[in-house]
């Protein structure tokens, strides 16, 4: 989770509340929460949501949109979505023992991560 920096009465948090949660979902659940993601955007990304390693990321406005059902005392909720792409191997950067190096052919870029978008999800780059 994620605390609050400082106190805002505008927006009624105190310093050091929690205000938000990371998590990290992979497998099956990971492409069924971002297959339903992704049809509330429908299907359309802009070009700068792409990283330069390779990872994408955007948000959602309500979480209401994703399906999930409405808690009146929570309320309405926006939700950032933020997708790492990696190909097999890449353990070898990050092992504790004789860690090595991944070449740069082996590296996901940008137009591999825009290829493989538009490909799966038959999605728009704008």
């Amino acid at each position: 989770y994620s605390k609050a920096r400082y106190t805002v009465r505008s927006f009624g948090i105190r310093r050091n509340e929690k205000i938000a949660v990371h998590v990290t979902v992979r497998g099956f659940k990971a492409n069924e929460i971002l297959d339903r993601a992704l049809k509330v955007k429908e299907y359309e990304l802009k070009k700068k949501n792409f990283s330069d390693t390779g990872c994408f990321g955007f948000g959602i406005t309500e979480h209401i949109d994703l399906g999930l059902k409405y808690d009146p005392a929570t309320g309405i909720f926006g939700m950032d979505f933020y997708i790492i792409l990696i190909r097999p191997g890449y353990r070898v950067a990050r092992r504790k023992i004789k860690p090595g190096k991944i070449g740069t052919h082996h590296k996901v870029r940008k137009e591999h991560a825009i290829k493989w978008f538009q490909d799966k999800y038959e999605g728009i780059v704008m």
